[in-house]
């Protein structure tokens, strides 16, 4: 096969693990040996420099302006690339804004504020009724979405070994379900904490619809201000937030948890984890979680036992998150046209490949969902088996 004197074209054959056609100017490629799993048609040619800066940003960018348009399934398309993403190119030193932000809480609230104030209508669209915007939990193969995130939240919360009269803190709390679920199910006093105005102001709606004001409170705050409010709390949960730490607070993070958690409390940790502490993913961090960061599991674990935290449990959930993602990609495509009219086209397109993106990346391997269950020092009144 002769490629001609198109960069792009010999660039495009590395991912030859797959068979594809890559169309342009009329003429027809083939990459890969084998029957064609789908046709990439490039509208318009992408530079030498950019696709050497950065494969994911160079592509991305590309297929959101639709200068790449992909005929077949995006999910087999971008299974295809990332799950030989070691082929891709990238040049940290021309992208240290992107991959290498600040981690201030002024920049930490912008950036947040950039994903999660997109605003709630938008959300509702796609996100089921609890409007969890994080992994579920499929007990049983026909769960529907708003199920699985039903038992994903009362999983969490029978984890916590959660009695009446505690006090619940839920550090990123988005729109408050996990709170209010804990608050009618067990009788705790919640209180949460968020960066999103968004997330801040729907869960005051909910706290007032159901009459919760004085068992569960939610304030617009950082998880770096609540030791300074005084208060200590029986359990601790988060579900992703630790994503938007930031490495260089990831000490500071559980310290902060270790100081505002009573001795022998439980505090249970959910989040995506990277399988090393490599930053990257200029595409995401540019586009859809600026300054988004993944931990791996091993430094929090280590970081864990210097706060004096006992890990008495670890759970992948990376499978359950693949699912999730395809419900949400199912439900986003229902709702495109509706998006489409408000947002704009590469607004869809961006979204569509981070949904997508993300179900691969949990499928294939390259990232993982951790619940790690963990005591502030040792407590020996928990049952012995894992309760839940």
């Amino acid at each position: 096969m002769i490629f001609e004197d198109h960069f792009i074209i010999h660039y495009l054959g590395r991912f030859d693990r797959y068979c594809f056609t890559v169309k342009m100017h009329d003429k027809m490629y083939t990459i890969g040996e084998g029957t064609p799993l789908f046709n990439v048609t490039l509208h318009k040619n992408i530079s030498k420099k950019q696709l050497l800066t950065s494969t994911s940003l160079a592509l991305g960018e590309a297929y959101m302006r639709k200068d790449i348009t992909i005929e077949g399934n995006l999910y087999t398309a971008l299974r295809c690339f990332l799950s030989q993403q070691d082929r891709f190119s990238l040049d940290k030193s021309a992208l240290g804004s992107i991959l290498f932000s600040s981690e201030s809480k002024k920049a930490q609230k912008k950036q947040v504020s950039s994903h999660y104030d997109i605003g709630n209508d938008f959300y509702q669209l796609w996100l089921d009724p609890s409007m969890s915007y994080s992994c579920a939990y499929f007990k049983h193969e026909t769960d529907t979405l708003e199920q699985a995130q039903h038992n994903k939240v009362h999983y969490i919360l029978e984890k916590l070994h959660l009695e009446k009269g505690m006090t619940l803190l839920d550090i990123g709390c988005g729109w408050g379900y996990l709170l209010i679920e804990a608050a009618k199910t067990y009788g705790v006093k919640g209180y949460g904490c968020t960066l999103s105005k968004e997330q801040w102001k729907k869960g005051q709606e909910r706290i007032q619809a159901l009459g919760l004001e004085g068992q569960v409170e939610i304030k617009l705050m950082d998880y770096r201000d609540i030791e300074g409010t005084g208060m200590v709390f029986d359990r601790i949960v988060s579900v992703g937030m630790l994503e938007h730490v930031g490495r260089s607070n990831y000490a500071l993070y559980m310290e902060t948890a270790s100081h505002i958690l009573k001795p022998g409390g439980l505090f249970m940790l959910h989040y995506i984890s990277g399988l090393d502490e490599v930053v990257s993913s200029p595409w995401m961090r540019k586009y859809i979680f600026p300054g988004g960061t993944l931990p791996s599991l091993r430094e929090i674990v280590s970081l864990a036992y210097d706060y004096d935290f006992r890990i008495i449990d670890i759970e992948s959930l990376r499978r359950h998150y693949y699912k999730t993602l395809m419900c949400w990609y199912h439900n986003f495509e229902t709702v495109r046209d509706n998006v489409l009219a408000e947002k704009g086209e590469e607004f869809v397109r961006m979204w569509e490949l981070y949904l997508v993106g993300c179900a691969v990346a949990f499928n294939i391997g390259m990232i993982d969902v951790h619940e790690l269950l963990m005591t502030k020092g040792v407590n020996n009144e928990l049952p012995m088996t894992r309760w839940y």
